[in-house]
């Protein structure tokens, strides 16, 4: 005789939230195997066509948490844009409509991105020949519902990803205007790292019993990164950093800057004695700025110095290290960056350069990612010099160094 549980096996990976059959082919092609948290949590939601804020730390998923409900819901013999995603950068809008196509490729729906910097009128084309799920930067999105060449009136679903940098930036008139323009009633799907008062008010205002989903309370940064701390005087950060990247060889690793200017100098710093180095910042053309985050996503650079255009959403999947060449006095700002490693459960290692006027920084950091600051050599001491030798010390090479236990 047959058991019940023989009869009805558990359900397990994406197999548990009912998806088009041709959408589960397509993430198996991706091996996608399991959901992480996000997604467990965040699909159902979607799927039962909840507003949605959901609160997860960089590098958990987000994209496709959304991407796998929303193309399992197109239709696409509907020529017309049902789901409008609006994101920060160009890179994030690339890689949000690329995840959307391979998703749902099989099914057949469409995604696009629309962003400054390209030809206008090479994206209007595009979206005449039929886009159904539309990622868009909130310029050149505004600029397209100024000149009426575009129809947001079947949007049966807006995204709103990154938001706290979308505001951060400057953009909270602008993703005003373009949730009034949605005068329809839809579905709307916030998604953040953080959750500053600014995105409570527009919540509030413009969303309906929003469900929330917080998976960042205890949880900051991911548990498999090590952070350590190197103290420098501000004229040894350039010969320090390179002597850490010789130590380490890391795989890949991603150097952040504060500054375009800084990208730049350290960029030519490093060249000069590493192979394999460039840079990347907003100042860049688009076209320049595409070719080497595709020369970085396929192993052909391998250190890359940045400003934090890619420190949100951008997926690079094999950066063992980050380096962070001045610290920021934001805790915010150094978990975004160090979530740029240690990602799909993959081992990372975040070294900081410290110089004395951020020494302060480094508690504030250390409490926010729930850690007790490891220093490689010797800690500085209350007056900024150099103290006591730290448990970093026996970190040598390209070994990963063990921090603390974490609890």
């Amino acid at each position: 005789m047959t058991s019940t549980t023989e009869q009805n096996p558990p359900v397990s990976g994406f197999e548990r939230f009912n998806l088009d059959p041709l959408i589960i082919k397509a993430l198996e092609k991706m091996d996608y195997k399991e959901p992480s948290p996000i997604q467990v949590h965040a699909i159902p939601l979607i799927q039962l066509n909840q507003d949605l804020i959901a609160l997860s730390k960089t590098g958990s998923g987000k994209t496709a948490a959304c991407a796998i409900p929303i193309c399992n819901r197109v239709d696409t013999t509907k020529t017309y844009v049902q789901t409008l995603i609006v994101v920060p950068t160009r890179e994030l809008a690339l890689q949000y409509a690329s995840e959307a196509q391979r998703i749902g490729i099989n099914k057949g729906v469409k995604a696009f991105a629309i962003f400054g910097g390209e030809d206008a009128a090479m994206q209007q084309s595009k979206l005449k020949h039929g886009v159904q799920v539309l990622v868009a930067t909130p310029g050149r999105l505004i600029d397209f519902i100024y000149s009426r060449q575009i129809d947001l009136s079947h949007v049966d679903t807006l995204i709103l990803d990154e938001a706290d940098e979308m505001l951060s930036m400057g953009f909270y008139d602008d993703l005003e205007f373009i949730i009034q323009c949605l005068v329809h009633s839809h579905q709307t799907l916030l998604f953040s790292a953080t959750m500053p008062p600014s995105i409570r008010k527009l919540a509030k205002q413009h969303m309906k019993d929003p469900q929330e989903v917080n998976l960042i309370l205890d949880d900051v940064s991911p548990q498999l990164i090590d952070h350590f701390f190197l103290f420098c005087h501000h004229g040894q950060r350039d010969q320090e950093l390179a002597q850490q990247i010789e130590k380490m060889q890391p795989r890949q690793a991603i150097v952040f800057c504060h500054s375009r200017d800084q990208v730049e100098k350290v960029c030519r710093s490093l060249k000069a004695k590493i192979d394999g180095v460039d840079f990347l910042h907003a100042g860049l053309t688009q076209d320049t700025r595409s070719t080497v985050t595709n020369k970085f996503r396929s192993g052909k650079i391998r250190i890359l110095v940045a400003t934090d255009v890619v420190a949100r959403g951008l997926d690079f999947s094999h950066v063992t290290h980050v380096f962070i060449y001045q610290l920021p006095s934001d805790p915010d700002v150094y978990v975004h960056r160090s979530g740029r490693t240690g990602r799909y459960g993959k081992a990372g290692v975040v070294i900081s350069l410290v110089t004395q006027r951020e020494v302060s920084s480094v508690q504030r950091i250390a409490n926010q990612i729930k850690q007790t600051p490891v220093w490689i050599g010797k800690a500085p001491d209350e007056s900024g010099t150099r103290g006591q030798e730290s448990e970093g010390k026996g970190y040598q090479g390209h070994q990963r160094p063990r921090g603390p236990r974490r609890s």
